[in-house]
This record gives structure tokens, C-alpha cells and sequence, in this order.
């Protein structure tokens, strides 16, 4: 819209001088030639009034007369004198100054505009009255201005008031014009606010197309968005289809291997207390028990998995968040004795709606890992707090960091901070993404910041009410 309305705009502008121009030049011509004709219509004075000084006076007494005609005159070699016709029709002599100011203008010149004091601009021309008089006469310009100036405000004015009436059909062409657009880029903003990462997802959302309009720009882009919207549509319920095809079989595969892995250990244990068994054998079936063990871990943890994706697992009541973060620590505490552990828990309880058990399993998880990655010596610092209606668990701890390479695929599953697969620090990968999955099952959020020495992990989730303050 600028760009066109700038254009005419332009066009309409260089149109108006231009036409100001070349009525300004027949303007001034017409004008001309109206003081040569009031040359020319000049007469003599009578012979009795010949030898006054006030030649200019006598011969506009005795000529025609046109309002503001201007006149200098006076014989050849002697001085000039002027006079002038005012509004009113009577002769009015010029002054010394002012017949100065037109002799000046023509001196050399035929025609020439002339500034003159207290009469304003005049359009003067020179010519001869008989054999004795030399003369100038002329015209006021006002005129010429004034109708110049009117021509340029109307032609202004019509002007700024087509461009209005041009912004307002472009505007209207436009919008008309751009409506199938819009409801593309409507459709594309209604499609990329639905969260496609995970779980179930249907995208009915789709471009209309009118039957008159597929063949043109805009319709070829909302029927190819359309197609595009299907195949995307399509490819999710098939990964949907895989993930619940996968997440049964994890299940399933979990729920089995607990059988066998259970007559593993309990044969394990069985044959450790055969008093007479070697050295070797002895070490081998504590081997066995202790892989039977970690193998049980993370079935069990697999399984907890499957069944948080499903939406079971869990048990809702009301739990005091400060009860479990104290605990949990005071287990840390034990497990770690080589770690400064800091509780930092308010005086009044805090309470959240959630599976107990669970909510001390995520704990339980953040604290291990603190422990784990970090040296001996690191001070880790277990708080609880209350934000508004929400619930902040934190657990801070000022060992080395976590490699910004792994910082966002911390939670996803089988994820390790540390690559090796050390007995020490090469757990099975699922802590940080069960200990997501119940908070995200507790409708709240777990969240990293760690640079060099200092880590903190941050578990948000709705408390209840706080209790009204006690009557005064």
C-alpha cells in the first residue's frame, strides 16, 4: 500500500506542477499581452498639458483606464515620472522611489517583474508613445498568483483526496485479496501450538480452500498445507502406534522377567550357603546374585515407567514435602558419608497432593545422583519452599557441573552425565527420566541449571492452600 500510494502520489504530484507550470506561463502571457494592449490604448495629453512635468499623470487622466494600470513616462533624455490606477479608477502619482525601482527593471529589458514599494509585484513592458514620450507600463501579477494558488489547492485537495479514496480501495482489494492467506497462516499457528513431541496427537486442523480458488497462488499453498498437514497427521498416529506397541512390550517384557529373575537370585542365594563351595564358585554365584539384583532394578524400573506412560503406578494423598525431603536426605546421608548434606526445610509443613512413595523416589534419585557425580567433600543442599500456590524442591550441590553437551538430553531415557559404564557411575540411565515422569504425573515440573560448581535441579509442584492466618 505505501509503495503504490507513494508512486501516485509522485505521478500526481509531478502531473500538478508540471499543469501549475504551464497555466503559470499562458497566465503570464495573457497578462502580457493585456499590458501591451494597455500600451497601446494609451493617448497623447492634449497640447495644453504637454509641457506639465506629470506626463505619466496627464496620460492616464486621458487614456482608458484599467484598475492597478502602472505607467512611467517622460520624454527622451529627460527624467521619468509614473503614475498608477488604483482600485477605486483615480490616477495616483508614483514616487521618485518607485519610478526609480520599474526604470531599473527595464533598463534592459522589454519585459521584466518588478518588486515596486507599497504596490507589490508588476509585470512591466516598455515601449513608445509617439515621437516624445518613453514609457513603461504594467500590470499587477497578483491576479496571475492568486489564480495559480488556486488551481494548486484545488488540484492539493483532490489530490490528497484521491489518495484516501486509493488507500481505502487498495486497502479493501488487499484484504479481500490476502483472506485465503490468512487463513493459512491461521491454520499453519492453530497446528504449531499443538504439542507434537509426545503422546497422542490429531491434527484436524485444515486450510479451506473454495472450489474457484484452488487454482490460483494462494489456493496451491493451502492444498499443498493440506497435504502436508495429512502426511504429518499420518506419520503421528503411526509413531503413537509404535510408542504404545513399544510401551506394551516393555511392560509385558518387564512383568516376565521378574519371574525368572527372582528363581536367579533365590537359587543364587540358595546355593551360597552350601558350606562346601570353592573359592571360585563362591565369587561366581555372588557375581550372579549381584547382576540378578541390578537386572531386577531396572525391569522394576522399566516397568514403573510403562506404567507411568499409562497413567497408573500412582496413589494420591496429601504428603508433607518437608517430611519427605528430610528423610530422604537423612538416607543420603547415610549412604554418602564422604558428602556434606544441609537441610533447609521451613517451620511449617508444606503439603502437596501426590503418591508419597513416589515423590520420595524422585528425592531419593536427585540426592544418588548428587552424590555419585560429585567428589567427596561436595556440600549438597536439599531445600523446600513455597511459591504462591506452588510447591519448589530444590537440590543444590557445588561439584564440578554437568557437560553442557548432555545439559538437554539429561532426562530422556538411558541418558548418563557420565559415558563410562563404571559400576560407580554407570547406573542404568533411567533415574532422572522416572523422577520426570512422576512429577509430570504430579502435573508439575523438573528442571536443571548447573554451570561449574554450582548445580541445581528444581522440582515445582502445585501445594495446597496455605492455612488462613489465626483469628486476632
Amino acid at each position: 500500500m505505501a509503495t503504490v500510494i507513494g508512486i501516485v502520489a509522485l505521478i500526481l504530484a509531478a502531473v500538478a506542477l508540471a499543469t501549475g507550470a504551464i497555466l503559470g506561463s499562458i497566465l503570464q502571457q495573457n497578462l502580457d499581452n493585456k499590458v501591451q494592449e494597455s500600451v497601446s490604448s494609451l493617448r497623447m495629453p492634449r497640447p495644453s498639458l504637454t509641457g506639465s512635468t506629470l506626463a505619466a499623470y496627464q496620460i492616464l487622466q486621458e487614456s482608458p483606464p484599467r484598475a492597478g494600470f502602472l505607467l512611467v513616462a517622460g520624454t527622451v533624455g529627460g527624467v521619468p515620472d509614473g503614475a498608477y490606477i488604483d482600485d477605486d479608477g483615480a490616477v495616483q502619482q508614483l514616487t521618485a522611489r518607485q519610478v526609480e525601482q520599474v526604470v531599473s527593471a527595464v533598463e534592459h529589458a522589454r519585459t521584466a517583474t518588478v518588486e515596486v514599494d507599497s504596490l507589490g509585484a508588476y509585470h512591466v513592458r516598455t515601449g513608445v508613445l509617439g515621437n516624445t514620450y518613453a514609457i513603461a507600463g504594467g500590470l499587477p501579477i497578483t491576479e496571475v498568483n492568486q489564480t495559480i494558488a488556486q488551481i494548486l489547492t484545488t488540484v492539493g485537495l483532490v489530490t490528497f483526496g484521491g489518495l484516501l479514496l486509493l488507500a481505502a480501495a487498495i486497502a479493501v482489494v488487499i484484504r479481500q485479496g490476502l483472506q485465503p492467506l490468512r487463513a493459512v497462516a491461521d491454520t499453519a499457528t492453530r497446528v504449531a501450538e499443538l504439542p507434537m513431541s509426545e503422546g497422542e496427537v490429531s491434527i484436524s486442523e485444515r486450510v479451506p480452500v473454495a472450489p474457484g480458488a484452488a487454482g490460483t497462488e494462494i489456493g496451491r499453498v493451502g492444498t499443498a498445507l493440506n497435504t502436508l498437514l495429512d502426511h504429518v497427521g499420518a506419520s503421528l498416529q503411526q509413531r503413537q502406534h509404535n510408542e504404545e506397541r513399544m510401551r506394551s512390550f516393555v511392560a509385558d517384557a518387564s512383568h516376565e522377567l521378574r519371574t525368572p529373575l527372582a528363581s536367579i537370585r533365590g537359587y543364587s542365594e540358595l546355593s551360597l550357603r552350601d558350606p562346601e563351595l570353592g573359592d571360585s564358585t563362591q565369587q561366581a554365584l555372588e557375581r550372579i546374585q549381584a547382576q540378578s539384583l541390578r537386572m531386577t532394578a531396572l525391569v522394576e524400573d522399566l516397568l514403573l515407567l510403562a506404567r507411568l506412560d499409562e497413567g497408573q503406578e500412582l496413589v494420591f494423598g496429601a504428603v508433607d514435602l518437608t517430611r519427605l525431603a528430610v528423610e530422604a536426605t537423612g538416607d543420603a546421608q547415610v549412604a554418602g558419608g564422604d558428602h556434606s548434606w544441609i537441610v533447609d526445610v521451613p517451620e511449617e509443613p508444606i503439603i502437596v497432593a501426590g503418591d508419597a512413595a513416589r515423590l520420595h523416589q524422585v528425592i531419593a534419585n536427585l540426592l544418588a545422583n548428587a552424590r555419585t557425580h560429585t567428589p567427596a567433600g561436595t556440600e549438597v543442599t536439599t531445600r523446600v519452599s513455597r511459591e504462591g500456590t506452588t510447591a519448589v524442591l530444590s537440590v543444590h550441590d557445588d561439584g564440578p557441573g554437568i557437560d553442557p553437551s548432555i545439559a538437554d538430553e539429561l532426562f530422556e531415557r538411558f541418558a548418563r552425565a557420565d559415558r563410562s559404564r563404571a559400576r560407580k557411575t554407570g547406573g542404568t540411565g533411567l533415574g532422572l527420566s522416572i523422577a520426570r515422569a512422576i512429577v509430570a504425573a504430579h502435573h508439575g515440573t523438573i528442571t536443571v541449571r548447573s554451570i561449574p560448581h554450582d548445580t541445581t535441579f528444581e522440582v515445582r509442584l502445585p501445594a495446597r492452600p496455605a492455612d488462613p492466618p489465626p483469628a486476632q
